[in-house]
């Protein structure tokens, strides 16, 4: 077995694995999750479901009478040559097709239109639920799986409750219907015609279960292919740069192969039973054209009544073959449904506490109270870290990679809960008080820009939905953006294209500046907000920025001195903990210090990474 054969055996078996006990639960909970759809869309669309049930039972009705009516066919027009019948039995059959055609027209139309509503009303839902979900969970599920998962699943809840409403008002009394017809022309044929049906449904059963299991593998393995792709094309700059074309093809086609392989299985285990039900028909149709044929030979038999017969056994064929499939398809829906549901019951990890009140900011003031925090359980990030960002004034924090400067900014907003200790904005401990309150009076630079599709404008406007036309015109000149807005073909109504490709880094990250500011929040936080900026243009931002930080409570992480050299404070955070504290001047005295190296070594010209300062 070569590498790629056993990278897909791990892929698949992996899969199989995790997957063991979801397919377990499944069996168990099928009719409760059936129970659930039901109730969360039928009353919704009663009176749609009712006027399509209507349909489907005049679709089963028509059909059984087109059965029922080949016997005065055959015996009043063909055997006993009746003139007057020759245009009342057409017309009847023509007729019964006409209202046959209107009602599955309107079926389709209505179950259609609910099929759609339904499926926008769980995306709207879905995208709101994953909305109000931690951090944390999309630090866990990558986003372009998480996103083609959903794309596949949506339409599980969609095809149970179709599946469900044309099996039972369609192909069910369909059957129902033409096995009456069949009884009441021969009860003897009907028994032998109905042998089949025992053992057809204990084989239906059989595979459904294996189907099951091979429907969630591939349904994330897939999810896996499309996601890959999609990471692909989001950063194609650095596939292009370091020449990976080759090693991610290879890597996704192991992952399309594997998929393949489910999607291969899956049809194996779905079509298997085409061949057993066709035999059983067959066996079932060719006794009965036997026996029929041979008491019309031997005793005279009507021939209209065998030809109705026959005609409602063919008829029911259909119905039949549908119904024993039902629960092959079903068991594909519901699995996509679950997966629905799986994401829909996840409950936020930080919940806002019952009757929490909103945040009131009056100064801004930021205080940490003994504060740890870890990613994983027994891997603390900060330890023990206490500290006061006085209201109206600036702290800068700064530090080697990964000592836990962007960390602290995220316990502010709440990304994550502390493990340890309290964090108080004006003397409330923000764990009380809502998470939407909170972020209104908090504007945020993150450390890599993020635009949304839609125009410049659109895009500052997300800073306050509320905002003017010259509010945003105004923060983008402070963040000094308006000089290459204004060169844009559009302007300010310029697309940006998938997360701002169309424009440079520094021009992202001071559309990001001038979206902050757009907030007007008391409280500013800074992550690096400089970064991507060439020198001219950080230093016409850091410029804006000072005028701005003298109204407000301002936390910047920084590992450039020149940014934060007129701090009022400034933390050197060091593993975790803060070793040391004061202002510029302070910190600079403090001979053999981390914070004067720092500044020693970057004052005479020397590119020093970041994670020499704990060096």
């Amino acid at each position: 077995m070569d590498r790629s054969q056993k990278q897909v055996k791990v892929l698949t078996v992996g899969n199989e694995k995790g997957l063991s006990l979801a397919d377990g639960q499944e069996r168990g909970h099928a009719f409760r999750l059936l129970k659930r759809v039901l109730a969360e869309n039928g009353r919704d669309h009663i009176k749609g479901y009712a006027v399509a049930i209507v349909c489907l039972v005049m679709v089963a009705l028509t059909t059984a009478f087109l059965a029922w009516i080949m016997r005065d066919v055959i015996d009043d027009i063909f055997v006993d040559r009746n003139p007057a019948m020759l245009l009342s039995l057409p017309l009847a059959v023509f007729v019964t097709f006409l209202i046959r055609g209107i009602a599955t027209y309107f079926q389709g139309v209505i179950l259609a239109r609910i099929g759609n509503d339904v499926v926008a009303r769980y995306q709207q839902r879905l995208f709101r639920h994953l909305t109000e979900l931690s951090v944390d969970f999309f630090g866990e599920n990558r986003s372009a799986q998480l996103a083609a998962r959903i794309n596949q699943n949506v339409t599980g809840v969609r095809d149970t409750l179709n599946l469900t409403v044309t099996s039972l008002a369609r192909d069910l009394l369909t059957l129902l219907f033409l096995i009456g017809v069949m009884i009441w022309q021969d009860p003897v044929l009907s028994s032998i015609a109905l042998l089949g049906g025992p053992p057809i449904a204990i084989m239906i059963a059989g595979l459904s279960r294996k189907l099951r299991k091979a429907t969630r593998q591939s349904i994330d393995l897939n999810s896996r292919v499309v996601g890959s792709m999609q990471e692909t094309a989001q950063g194609i700059q650095v596939v292009k740069a370091f020449t990976l074309e080759e090693p991610l093809r290879a890597r996704t086609s192991l992952l399309v192969e594997a998929a393949e392989e489910r999607a291969n299985r899956i049809a194996v285990i779905t079509e298997r039973s085409g061949p057993i039900v066709e035999i059983i028909a067959g066996i079932a149709i060719a006794a009965v054209i036997a026996w029929s044929g041979y008491r019309a030979i031997e005793y005279g038999h009507s021939p209209g009544a065998m030809f109705a017969f026959i005609t409602a056994l063919l008829l029911a064929y259909d119905p039949a073959r549908r119904l024993a499939r039902l629960q092959v398809q079903m068991e594909r829906a519901l699995v996509n449904a679950q997966m629905i549901y799986e994401i829909l019951d996840l409950k936020p990890r930080q919940p806002d506490a019952p009757d929490a009140p909103a945040l009131h900011v009056s100064g801004g003031e930021i205080r940490f109270e003994n504060v740890s925090f870890g990613y994983h359980p027994g891997e603390a990030v900060l330890k023990n870290i206490s500290f006061t960002a006085n209201a109206g004034r600036t702290t800068a924090i700064i530090g080697a990679s990964g000592g836990g400067k962007s960390t602290l900014i995220a316990l502010i907003e709440r990304f994550y809960e502390p493990d340890l200790g309290n964090i108080l904005i004006d003397g409330q401990n923000i764990a009380g008080v809502t998470k939407a309150s909170l972020r209104q009076q908090v504007a945020y630079v993150p450390q890599q820009p993020t635009l949304f599709e839609g125009t410049i404008r659109e895009n500052l406007r997300y800073g306050r939905m509320d905002a003017t036309d010259a509010e945003i015109e105004a923060a983008a000149r402070l963040a000094q953006a308006e000089e290459f807005i204004l060169a844009q073909p559009l302007g300010y109504d310029t697309p940006v294209g998938e997360n701002g490709m169309t424009l440079s880094g520094g021009q992202r990250q001071r559309l990001s500046i001038a979206r902050a500011l757009v907030r007007g929040a008391p409280v500013l936080l800074l992550d690096e907000a400089t970064s991507a900026l060439d020198t001219r243009s950080e230093t016409l931002v850091q410029k804006a920025l000072t005028e701005i930080m003298k109204e407000k409570t301002v936390l910047v992480v920084a590992h450039r001195l020149s940014t934060i050299v007129g701090a009022d404070q400034i933390l050197v955070v060091e593993n975790g903990t803060i070793a040391e504290s004061g202002s510029h001047a302070d910190l600079v005295g403090r001979a053999g210090g981390l914070y004067a190296r720092f500044h020693n070594l970057q004052a005479s010209g020397q590119q020093v990474p970041e994670i020499d300062l704990a060096g």
